[in-house]
């Protein structure tokens, strides 16, 4: 017999009565979640008439999930080997995992130019109980700002990889695990000398890095596996989304972005091989009730993520509590929540209350949640009667008294509003580390839950004031009077996520909270402005005059060839500089850097023009007729820039056309230029201005390019060595000692 029709002889013979059996209760399932039956939800009137679940609905239901499991095993070949693989298994507890962004200041303190992992650690033991693993983020929202690929951004973290691998280790001194980010939307910057999946294995086994984060992937594809393996280093590759099963059996983790029904689903992957773990990600929310419920009810984790892209969207007080008693309850248990015999919705007296069996050899754990907004106690549920079998509520840590009822066993006991429950089932006696256990979820409990408190609060902002610079009578050379005035200053972020949460862009002094969208009248100052960016000559004279060297080296006036300036590079804005370069350069020269309103100023003058020369990109209304593309003319300002290596701003005087009312040059469309600085508990941020010409093509996850006067850039700061660009640069101004009859040409 051929093997296709042996195949087929076997089909029909042994599964086909199983499929019949298993279509009593056909699968709804969506992306990644499997859901409950519809007979189980709760119908309103207009919905039609209820559909009463069977008596046997549960035994059907779940006979379907492993006629469906067995099946998609088949269909792919599964054998799950690389669960298996003892350097790899840590995923299987590893419940909370943060995404740390290498800007938070908790994670690395600029003061001290130190990374501080026991500080960061601390905080989230502190807070929330802890954490199992790290996610760190060190590209996203700021790459694209120059061609620094995605490892090459990691590379220029301070001490370079070798400080890297340092951090790393201080986390694996605490038992966490490391991932980093891999991002395969990453085609428009420098290309890697060797394909991605070669050049992302050999810098993680040079860090020590556990594991890599899929960015936007929906299942890392087993190359990376393979290149990772070939290096004697085995990463856990984890997607970002993954509702393609067939993915399963080498990506060991997956991030899960569910929908939240009122009856929990049932995790796919999870199902398919419960060794898999899943931590829920659902960033923008602020009650995290539906991701830690979800999470306890399949067994999984939470990516516990605050720091989002520089917005701080911390937990509660209230789910920060829950967070630390499910962790508790997780991790003390987690042999349990790999058992291939998983049974999920276990029958519960009460709706809206729902429970995970997972059997173990003689010993049993039901993990519960009650989605309901208001505490129940009485019975809850019904086991087998066993003799000698001791059942303990593991969340108050307290021996149950089941109450016999023929031959089943009814366990009483309470469940808070939107609470949390395990039950340990066991006939032997309890270890001196499980009673000791039982001890810790008694003190833990006995507060109850909903007297945390659950107000969600934004962050607030300081602005970084840097003080006058020496007063000026007249304008020094090389400066324009911008003669201030009232001035509506209206401007917005361009973060690619957030909308306008609280929290998003910044919080200048008059407001009350951090937000994209700002307008204000101001009555600015008058004060002189560098006509023209700092070029590189400009610069080279404040090295000679200081000998300046910053602490931290790193990038510092990369394009620079063994210090000097590039053949024909003397009139290009100077870039490669920090924030803290521009400020050293600017005190030198008896100036400061713009507050943002004034560079804004500056380039609008007050009829609230678009561009700084008027209201029109394009040079000429032939121009526009013709379709011309204002982004190639170069009339205003330098051509696009979209290849993988920069080829260098244009030199600051090249674009006259582009000048703004008061004859300020070069404001847009060459080189971002560096304003203020705002700083939160969490991160420091400073505003670019002005757009560049560099443009990576292939993904709108680069860092979000715009030249109107209405838009400002948002970078996230962490130290010189990675805040430095080659897409950033800086002007000067200077205040006025009295304000001056303004003269022609200025």
């Amino acid at each position: 017999m051929r093997t296709s029709s042996r195949l087929a002889f076997i089909f029909l013979v042994f599964l086909y009565p199983a499929l019949m059996r298993a279509q009593d209760v056909p699968l709804n399932m969506e992306e990644q979640q499997i859901f409950a039956p519809g007979c189980m939800k709760l119908h309103n009137a207009w919905e039609g008439p209820a559909t009463v679940c069977p008596a046997h609905l549960h035994d059907n239901w779940h006979r379907s999930l492993n006629f469906w499991r067995e099946e998609r095993r088949l269909y792919l070949a599964y054998d799950g080997k690389r669960y298996e693989l003892p350097a790899l298994q840590w995923t299987q507890s590893s419940f909370m995992q943060p995404q740390v962004m290498v800007h938070d200041r908790y994670f690395y303190d600029a003061a001290t130019g130190r990374y501080t992992v026991d500080k960061y650690l601390e905080d989230v033991d502190r807070r929330y109980g802890g954490v199992d693993a790290v996610l760190i983020w060190s590209t996203y929202p700021n790459m694209g700002v120059d061609d620094r690929n995605q490892l090459q951004m990691l590379e220029s973290m301070p001490g370079g990889l070798a400080g890297v691998k340092e951090m790393v280790a201080d986390f694996h001194k605490h038992g966490v695990r490391v991932l980093f980010p891999m991002m395969m939307w990453d085609d428009g910057t420098n290309k890697p000398e060797e394909p991605w999946p070669d050049a992302i294995a050999v810098v993680m086994k040079e860090i020590d890095a556990d594991g890599i984060n899929g960015d936007t992937q929906n299942g890392v594809s087993v190359g990376f596996v393979e290149a990772s393996e070939k290096t004697g280093h085995p990463l856990v590759f984890e997607p970002e989304d993954s509702s393609d099963d067939s993915n399963v059996g080498w990506n060991l983790m997956n991030w899960g972005q569910y929908q939240f029904p009122f009856i929990p689903a049932v995790d796919r992957l999870k199902w398919l091989d419960t060794r898999h773990m899943v931590n829920i990600s659902d960033r923008w929310a602020q009650d995290k009730t539906n991701d830690l419920q979800f999470a306890f009810f399949n067994g999984v984790g939470w990516e516990s993520w605050e720091n989002i892209w520089g917005i701080w969207n911390g937990i509660t007080s209230h789910d920060a509590e829950a967070t630390r008693r499910v962790s508790a309850m997780e991790r003390e248990f987690a042999k349990f929540l790999v058992s291939p015999d998983w049974e999920p919705l276990y029958p519960m007296h009460n709706f809206g209350v729902y429970s995970s069996r997972w059997p173990l050899g003689e010993e049993t754990l039901w993990t519960i949640v009650n989605r309901n907004q208001f505490d129940l106690d009485g019975g809850q549920m019904d086991v087998r009667a066993v003799d000698g079998m001791h059942y303990y509520d593991i969340y108050h840590g307290v021996e149950l008294k089941p109450e016999k009822n023929g031959d089943r066993d009814t366990l009483y006991f309470p469940i808070e509003a939107n609470g949390y429950m395990a039950i340990y089932a066991t006939a032997g006696e309890l270890s001196a580390r499980q009673q000791e256990f039982l001890a810790k979820m008694r003190q833990m409990t006995h507060r109850p839950l909903n007297t945390y408190a659950h107000e969600w609060k934004y962050l607030p902002q300081k602005m970084v004031e840097t003080g006058p610079s020496v007063a000026s009578k007249e304008a020094p050379e090389g400066m324009v009077l911008v003669p201030g005035g009232e001035f509506l200053f209206k401007v917005h972020g361009v973060e690619v996520e957030g909308g306008d949460m609280p929290g998003l862009d910044v919080q200048y002094p008059w407001e009350e909270t951090p937000h994209r969208f700002h307008e204000r009248k101001l009555m600015v100052k008058p004060f002189f402005m560098d006509k023209y960016p700092v070029t590189n000559a400009e610069f080279k004279k404040f090295l000679d005059a200081t000998n300046y060297s910053p602490k931290d080296r790193g990038n510092f006036l990369k394009d620079w060839k063994d210090g000097k300036i590039p053949a024909g590079w003397e009139n290009r804005p100077v870039t490669w500089v920090s924030l803290e370069d521009a400020r050293a350069y600017a005190r030198w020269a008896g100036k400061r850097l713009p507050h943002e309103w004034e560079w804004q100023f500056a380039a609008q003058g007050t009829d609230g023009r678009l561009y700084p020369w008027g209201n029109q990109l394009y040079a000429t209304a032939q121009d526009q007729q013709a379709g011309a593309d204002p982004l190639k003319s170069g009339f205003y300002f330098p051509v696009r820039d979209a290849g993988r290596t920069m080829r260098g701003p244009d030199p600051v005087d090249a674009h006259p056309n582009g000048a703004s009312p008061y004859g300020v040059m070069d404001m847009v469309g060459n080189v971002w230029q560096w304003t203020d600085e705002f700083t939160d508990e969490h991160t420091r941020a400073a505003i670019v201005r002005g757009g560049e010409y560099y443009a990576p093509h292939g993904s709108i996850w680069y860092f979000p390019d715009e030249i109107t006067n209405d838009t400002h850039g948002k970078l996230l700061l962490m130290a010189p060595s990675i805040d430095r660009s080659g897409g950033i640069g800086f002007r000067c101004v200077k205040d006025v000692a009295t304000a001056p009859q303004r003269t022609a040409g200025n």
